[in-house]
C-alpha cells in the first residue's frame, strides 16, 4: 500500500525542504493526544498537561479531532513560514469549505467513494459520515464537529486562539529546543539535493520513501493506495523532532503534495521472551491483521469502525482484533457504549530487536 506523487516534469527546485512552526506544533498537540506513541517525550507530555490551564486543556481535548488520528491537512503547510503567526495568517485565508472537509473528513481505509472528500458543509452524506466518526471519539468531539458544522467562522477563530495559547503555553520553549536539530537535517537534505540529486535526498528522509526506477514518481509506504501529483506547486518535506514515528503525508485533492518525517532518534527497547515474540510474529501473519494495525497506528478505532473502512463484518474483525491483544499488540478501553482498541506501539516497534535478542540469547 503506497502513496504515489507524481513529479513527471517537476524541476529540482520543486522539492522544497524546510521547517513549520505549524507541523511542529500539530506533532507536539499529537504527542498530547497519544503519548504512547511517542515514549521518549511522556514526560514531557506530562509536564505540559499538568502546566496547562484547564481552559486552554480543555479547547485541547475538544479539538484534538485535527491532530490525533490523522493530521488536518492544513496543519501542514506546503509553503512553511518563518513564524507560527504567519502560518496561522494562511490558514485563515483557506474557505470554510476546506477547512472543513479537512477538520472533519476521515481518511483511512479503501478508496471507496465517502473517501472523496466531499465537503460535510453541503454533502448530506459527507456530513453524517463525520458526525459519526465524532460521535465515536466522545461527547466533546462530537460537539466539537456540531459546532464546526454550525458556525465554522467562531470555531476557526476558536481553534486560532487555542493555537496561540500553545505558543505561549509550551510551544514556543519547545520550538526553541528543536531548531538546531532541524536546521541541521535541513541542512543535510539541501545539501544532498543539491550534489547528488533527488533520490539521494529521498533516501535520506526514510526507509518509506523512495524515488521510483523511472524517476517519475515518489513513493510513500502509507496506509492506502493513494496517488496524486505535484503539478507547478512542487512537493514539500517537512522535519519534525516531535513527529516520530509517523510519516504524515498530505495528499488529498486541492491541496499541495506535502510529507512530515521525523528526525528525531529512537528509544531503545527492552527484548521480551520467545514465546512472547512469537506469539506476536503468528499475529502479524494474517494481512487483514496487518490492515488493521496501520490504521490503528492512526489512533483509537471501534470495531464498527474497522469494519466500515475495510469493508469487513464487525464479527470478522473482532476475531482478528482477539489475535491481536492476546499478543500484547492492542489495548481496549471502554468508555459508554463503545469499546475502542489502541495499537501498543512501543511493543510492535520493539519486535525486530526483540527477535534478534531473542535468538541470540
Amino acid at each position: 500500500m503506497t502513496l504515489r506523487i507524481d513529479i513527471s516534469g517537476l524541476p529540482s527546485e520543486r522539492l522544497r525542504f524546510a521547517a513549520s512552526p505549524l507541523a511542529e506544533l500539530t506533532a507536539m498537540l499529537h504527542v498530547l493526544a497519544e503519548p504512547g506513541h511517542h515514549p521518549q517525550f511522556a514526560g514531557w507530555a506530562g509536564d505540559v498537561w499538568a502546566g496547562l490551564r484547564p481552559e486552554l486543556a480543555e479547547r485541547l481535548r475538544e479539538a484534538e479531532f485535527l491532530w490525533r488520528s490523522s493530521q488536518a491537512d492544513f496543519l501542514i503547510p506546503a509553503r512553511p513560514r518563518p513564524t507560527l503567526a504567519e502560518e496561522l495568517d494562511d490558514v485563515d485565508r483557506i474557505d470554510d469549505e476546506a477547512y472543513v472537509t479537512a477538520a472533519l473528513v476521515t481518511t483511512c481505509g479503501s478508496n471507496r467513494v465517502h473517501f472523496r472528500r466531499a465537503s460535510p458543509l453541503t454533502d448530506t452524506t459527507a456530513r453524517e459520515r463525520a458526525l459519526d466518526v465524532a460521535q465515536a471519539r466522545g461527547a466533546l468531539q462530537e460537539a466539537f464537529a456540531e459546532r464546526l458544522l454550525a458556525d465554522p467562522a467562531a470555531v476557526r477563530a476558536r481553534v486560532r486562539h487555542t493555537l496561540e495559547e500553545c505558543a505561549e503555553a509550551f510551544f514556543d520553549g519547545a520550538w526553541a529546543g528543536v531548531a538546531v536539530q532541524l536546521a541541521t537535517d535541513l541542512r543535510l537534505k539541501n545539501e544532498l539535493l543539491r550534489r547528488q540529486g533527488i533520490g539521494a535526498a529521498l533516501a535520506s528522509v526514510s526507509g518509506a520513501v523512495a524515488l521510483a526506477p523511472d524517476g517519475e514518481s515518489i513513493i510513500v509506504d502509507k496506509v492506502q493506495d493513494k496517488a496524486t501529483a505535484a503539478r507547478g506547486a512542487g512537493v514539500t518535506f517537512i522535519p519534525s523532532v516531535f513527529g516520530r514515528p509517523h510519516l504524515v503525508a498530505v495528499h488529498a485533492p486541492g491541496w499541495h503534495p506535502v510529507v512530515q518525517y521525523p528526525v528525531a532518534e529512537q528509544s531503545p527497547a527492552e527484548p521480551v521472551s520467545l514465546e512472547t515474540v512469537t506469539l506476536r510474529l503468528e499475529a502479524l501473519a494474517h494481512p487483514v491483521r496487518l490492515r488493521l494495525l496501520r490504521t490503528l497506528v492512526r489512533g483509537p478505532h471501534t470495531t464498527a469502525e474497522l469494519a466500515h473502512f475495510w469493508e469487513l463484518s464487525p464479527p470478522e474483525v473482532s476475531r482478528h482484533l482477539a489475535v491481536l491483544r492476546r499478543a500484547g499488540l492492542l489495548t481496549a478501553r471502554r468508555d459508554g457504549r463503545y469499546v475502542r482498541y489502541t495499537l501498543n506501539l512501543a511493543d510492535l516497534s520493539a519486535l525486530g530487536a526483540d527477535l534478534l535478542a531473542a535468538v541470540l540469547r
